[in-house]
């Protein structure tokens, strides 16, 4: 149960409906942080239009994306990010096998030069909170340096939501099932 109510439909006010609306247009559903951030509608409006754009309309390559967002669920021990969006990465055509190190917190064997240099930009960030110029470089040499500034972003955005999923201690939605065998998963 999360530590506050996930607004349902029904207990929305107008602006809360509005944002409710946009999010449910954006995503077809409504879960994760989004009801969360509904105690606060214009954060959620403006978080959820951020995410739309992190999530589906940069000028990364989905596989490419997902595993920023992986890596950023993995640093932050984020059980429901990393349960939702490891079958994302799967999808997007991300080795299984670089899912699992990831997972295991080992560096992955890259064959695809670009996901070695967002590994290690992604990695770098996450871990040190800077970027050394060779870490930079390469993943320019890959991204361009709008790629670099949206991966920044979804780094940042994905952040966001795990730390509003953990502080919040937001459970799995539906079904879903805990795949992060070594953090919490919230009921």
């Amino acid at each position: 149960m999360s530590r506050i109510p996930q607004l349902s439909e029904a207990e929305l006010n107008t602006a809360q409906r509005t944002t409710y609306d946009a999010i449910l247009k954006s995503r077809g559903s409504i879960s994760g942080p989004f009801r969360i951030w509904l105690h606060s509608p214009e954060f959620a409006q403006r978080a959820q239009s951020l995410g739309e754009f992190a999530r589906y309309n940069t000028s990364l390559e989905p596989r490419q994306s997902e595993l920023a967002i992986l890596l950023t669920a993995r640093s932050l021990n984020c059980q429901v990010e990393w349960s939702l969006h490891e079958r994302f990465a799967l999808e997007a055509g991300l080795n299984a096998a670089v899912i699992d190190c990831i997972r295991d917190h080992k560096e992955p064997d890259f064959s695809a030069p670009d996901e070695k240099a967002i590994y290690d930009f992604s990695a770098e960030l996450l871990r040190e909170n800077f970027v050394q110029d060779l870490t930079f470089q390469a993943a320019q040499a890959h991204l361009g340096g709008h790629g670099v500034v949206e991966l920044v972003g979804i780094i940042g955005y994905y952040n966001l939501v795990a730390m509003t999923l953990n502080a919040f201690q937001v459970p799995l939605p539906g079904d879903a099932q805990a795949l992060l065998p070594d953090c919490p998963t919230f009921t």
